[in-house]
């Protein structure tokens, strides 16, 4: 069962050694990160699980120990995802700034598997991984790694779309309500037009928190560089 959740957004700038000089500009929502896994740890979880998107090579389950490397975006910096014997298999990206939350928040409240979920996956199929995820074991939690659109100005990396900001307002307000069937009706093509890659691992955390009766409350909602990156903490 579902016990608590944290939903960050996944750019590699979050990392201070990743942003160098520019990194005081995502201290906000650094910081928002962190206390919204510090929830997930007070909420003493048997098993935690790291949802992220990823492309096709990265899909599917990684165990506890895998590694993501940050050398591909210009820094010499491995993470794992939790303590254990490290997988052949690397991190795809969204779960490697996942592994470097919790490396940098000191998790080491309960075992810790990733996903790699891709973004085109139906809210059907989303759903049902979820429910899945939340019957591994008495007391689930999970971190949710995902990003808004991408098309919130005219720098963005996906241009102007005026679109993007109501997009993003209706998945903040799911998010700070807790509201798994405001999040499921998150509409799939439109997200995949706007960039908005979190749609799919926010409509993963509906199925598991279905029935699960858990508060949510928003704790950041920007969009620097133009895209939506949004924190929120259920529990």
């Amino acid at each position: 069962m579902l016990v608590a959740a944290a939903v960050c957004p996944c750019p590699p700038l979050l990392v201070p050694e990743v942003a160098g000089g520019a990194a005081h500009e995502m201290d906000d929502a650094r910081a928002a990160c962190y206390d919204a896994v510090a929830v997930l740890a007070a909420a003493r979880p048997d098993r935690l699980y790291v949802v992220g998107t990823a492309d096709r090579a990265g899909r599917g389950r990684h165990p506890q120990g895998a590694v993501g490397s940050f050398r591909p975006f210009g820094v010499d910096l491995q993470v794992a995802l939790g303590a254990g014997r490290p997988a052949d298999r690397p991190l795809p990206p969204s779960l490697t700034v996942g592994a470097w939350l919790l490396e940098r928040t000191g998790w080491g409240a309960a075992p810790v598997e990733g996903l790699g979920v891709g973004e085109p996956l139906s809210k059907e199929r989303c759903a049902a991984a979820g429910r899945k995820l939340a019957a591994g074991a008495d007391r689930v939690a999970l971190l949710v790694m995902g990003d808004g659109t991408t098309c919130r100005t005219v720098k963005a990396p996906g241009y102007f779309d005026e679109r993007a900001a109501a997009f993003d307002a209706a998945a903040a307000r799911a998010l700070d309500a807790a509201d798994t069937d405001g999040l499921l009706a998150l509409d799939e093509e439109l997200a995949y037009e706007l960039g908005a890659s979190g749609r799919a691992c926010w409509q993963v955390l509906a199925g598991a928190a279905e029935g699960a009766g858990l508060s949510g409350r928003l704790l950041y909602d920007r969009a620097p560089y133009g895209v939506g990156y949004l924190v929120a903490s259920w529990s």
